[in-house]
C-alpha cells in the first residue's frame, strides 16, 4: 500500500501581527472617508467648521423669526393703541367744556347758522356799573363788559318781555346762559321754535329765555355766554334750536369759560 503524503506544516501568523494584503479596519474606514491627498487632521477640522458654520446658520434663522414676531406684534400693539388715542381725543374733544358737539356743529351749519363767535373787545368781569351808569355797549347781544352790581333773579327763568341786558351780563358772569330771540318782525323766532327753547330754559338751572329788541338784522336766536355767542335765522327749526342750545349749554354753563362761574 502507498504511503500518504504528508502536506508541510505552514508557519501561523502571531496573534500581534496580520498579513499584509489585510489592512486594519479603522484604518480602512478612515481611508475611504478622507479625500485623496488630504491629511487627516485637516479632515476633522472640516468637519467641525461644518458643524459650525450650520449652527450659526440656525442661529441666525431663529434670531430672523424671533424679529419678525416681535415686529408684528409691536406693530399691531402700535396701531391698536393709535386707535384708542385717536378715539380717546374725539371723545373727550367732544365732551369738554367750552367746545360745542361736531353733531350740533354740523345741524347750525344745515340751518343756515353761523359759527360760536368770541367777540372782539371783550371786557374781564368783575366790572360793575355804578347806580344810574349805562354800560354803552356796541355788540347785540353783550356777552361781556360792564354790567349791573345784581344779576336777574334765576326763576323766571322765561322771559317774555326785554331783560336788562346790564343785568343778564351779569348772568352771563356767573356761568349762565341767555337765549335770546326776536319776538317781532318778519324775521321774528316762530313760537314753536320759541317754546321748544322756554321747555330747555325751564328744565334746568342757570339758563334764561328772553325776547331781545336789538339783536342783528338776520339774526333771530342768539345764544349767549360770557364771551360766547351763536346766532341763527328764523328758518332754524325747533329740533335744530334744540340740539345746538343743549350742546352750547353743556360746554360753557357754569364752566371756566365764566370769570365767577361757579357763583349761583
Amino acid at each position: 500500500m502507498a504511503k500518504k503524503r504528508r502536506k508541510p506544516n505552514r508557519p501561523r501568523p502571531s496573534s500581534g501581527s496580520r498579513p499584509s494584503s489585510q489592512p486594519d479596519r479603522g484604518e480602512t474606514a478612515q481611508q475611504t472617508s478622507r479625500r485623496p491627498g488630504q491629511p487627516a487632521g485637516q479632515q476633522r477640522s472640516d468637519r467641525t467648521e461644518r458643524k459650525e458654520m450650520a449652527r450659526h446658520e440656525r442661529e441666525a434663522a431663529r434670531r430672523r423669526v424671533a424679529r419678525s414676531r416681535a415686529m408684528r406684534r409691536w406693530t399691531t400693539i402700535a396701531v391698536v393703541m393709535g386707535a384708542v388715542g385717536v378715539g380717546a381725543f374725539l371723545i373727550f374733544r367732544v365732551a369738554a367744556p367750552g367746545d360745542v358737539s361736531a353733531s350740533a356743529i354740523e345741524v347750525a351749519r344745515a340751518a343756515g347758522c353761523g359759527d360760536v363767535q368770541t367777540p372782539a373787545g371783550s371786557a374781564p368781569g368783575g366790572q360793575h356799573l355804578g347806580a344810574g351808569e349805562s354800560a354803552g355797549y356796541t355788540e347785540f347781544p353783550a356777552s361781556s363788559g360792564l354790567h349791573a352790581s345784581a344779576p336777574l333773579p334765576a326763576d323766571p327763568a322765561v322771559h317774555t318781555q326785554p331783560v336788562s341786558e346790564e343785568a343778564a351780563v351779569h348772568n352771563l358772569e356767573h356761568g349762565y346762559i341767555v337765549l335770546y330771540y326776536r319776538a317781532d318782525g318778519a324775521e321774528a323766532l316762530p313760537e314753536e321754535v320759541v317754546g321748544r327753547l322756554a321747555q330747555i330754559a325751564n328744565g334746568q338751572d342757570k339758563v334764561l329765555l328772553a325776547p331781545h329788541p336789538q339783536l342783528d338784522e338776520g339774526t333771530s336766536l342768539a345764544i349767549v355766554a360770557w364771551n360766547k355767542v351763536w346766532e341763527c335765522p328764523a328758518t332754524v327749526t325747533a329740533a335744530d334750536a334744540a340740539t345746538m342750545a343743549e350742546s352750547f349749554i353743556e360746554a360753557y354753563k357754569g364752566s371756566s369759560n365764566a370769570p365767577e362761574g361757579n357763583v349761583p
